[in-house]
C-alpha cells in the first residue's frame, strides 16, 4: 500500500433554500416589448437558468464566516395574447439577488498558479488568496405565474424598476436573446412568479493524506454487435419495463423516511 498526498475540494458547509420568486419583472427587447404593449394577457410557460454570478467576502468580525451575494439570471419563456388568435412565444430576462452568510474556516496563505494559453506565455494568476470558493447548484425554476401591468394604472407598484441597470447585465447572458433588451418607454410590464430550488456550498482545497492500493485494470472484455449477426447484443437486452409502467410512490420515498435520511419511526 502507497499513501499519496493529494489535495482535494471537500465541503465546508452548505445549505439547501426553496425560494417563491413573487413578481419579478422580465426585461424583453423592443420587438418584443411592442407586443406586449398590445397584449391582453400574458403567460409564463418556461423558466430556465441562465448563469448564477457569486461574490464572496470575509464577514467583519466574526471569524471564519463568509457572505456569499448571488445574483440569478433567468431566461423566462412567455405566451403573450393579443386577441382570438393563437398566442406568440417570446422571451425575456428576470434577475435575483440573494445574500447567504456560511462557515467557510480561515487560512492566510496565498496560492500562486499559472493559467495556460496558447501561443502565449503562462501568465501567473495575481493574486490569489487560500479563500474558500462558493458553489451553486439549481435547477430550472418552476413557472408559477404572471400578470401583466399597465404602468399608467395608479395601482401600479413598479417604481423601483427603474433602478436595475441593464448595462450591468453580462454580455454572456445578452447573447442568449436575438436582439437588446430595453428598459424604458414601455407601456405594459411583464411580473412573473417562478419556485427556486437551490444548493449552496463553500468549498476549500486542502491537502490529504489518502491510501493508494494499486492500478484498477478492468478484466472484462467489452463486447458488442458484429455486423454479421447484429441481433446477438439486442437480445441481451432486458426489456424496459419501467418504460411503459409509472413507478409506484414507494420507489421513490420510503414510507418511514422522512427525506432527511433518518427513521421518522412512524
Amino acid at each position: 500500500m502507497i499513501k499519496k498526498n493529494k489535495k482535494i475540494d471537500i465541503h465546508l458547509a452548505q445549505c439547501n433554500d426553496k425560494d417563491c420568486l413573487e413578481n419579478i419583472r422580465v426585461y424583453l427587447t423592443a420587438q418584443d416589448q411592442s407586443l406586449v404593449d398590445r397584449a391582453i394577457n400574458v403567460k409564463c410557460t418556461k423558466a430556465e437558468i441562465i448563469w448564477v454570478f457569486s461574490d464572496i467576502e470575509a464577514v467583519p468580525f466574526n471569524r471564519g464566516f463568509y457572505s456569499i451575494d448571488l445574483k440569478y439570471f433567468f431566461r423566462v419563456t412567455l405566451a403573450v395574447f393579443t386577441g382570438v388568435g393563437r398566442p406568440c412565444e417570446i422571451s425575456g430576462l428576470a434577475t435575483f439577488d440573494k445574500k447567504v452568510i456560511l462557515f467557510g474556516s480561515e487560512g492566510n496563505a496565498k496560492v500562486f498558479a499559472s493559467d495556460y494559453k496558447e501561443d502565449a506565455f503562462d501568465p501567473q494568476l495575481w493574486k490569489k488568496t487560500n479563500m474558500p470558493s462558493a458553489i451553486v447548484e439549481v435547477v430550472d425554476p418552476i413557472a408559477l405565474g404572471a400578470k401583466l401591468v399597465d404602468i399608467k394604472d395608479n395601482n401600479c407598484c413598479c417604481c423601483c424598476d427603474d433602478e436595475f441597470d441593464l448595462a450591468s447585465v453580462p454580455e454572456s447572458v445578452c447573447r442568449v436573446f436575438d436582439d437588446s433588451l430595453i428598459l424604458g418607454g414601455e407601456q405594459k410590464r411583464v411580473y412573473v412568479s417562478i419556485g427556486l430550488f437551490s444548493i449552496i456550498k463553500l468549498e476549500r482545497r486542502v491537502q490529504l493524506l489518502i491510501p493508494a492500493y494499486d492500478f484498477c485494470i478492468p478484466q472484462k472484455e467489452c463486447v458488442g454487435a458484429t455486423d454479421d449477426n447484429p441481433c446477438d447484443l439486442f437480445e441481451r437486452i432486458n426489456f424496459p419495463v419501467d418504460e411503459f409502467f409509472p413507478p409506484e410512490r414507494g420507489e421513490f420515498v420510503d414510507d418511514n423516511d422522512c427525506g432527511c435520511g433518518c427513521d421518522c419511526g412512524c
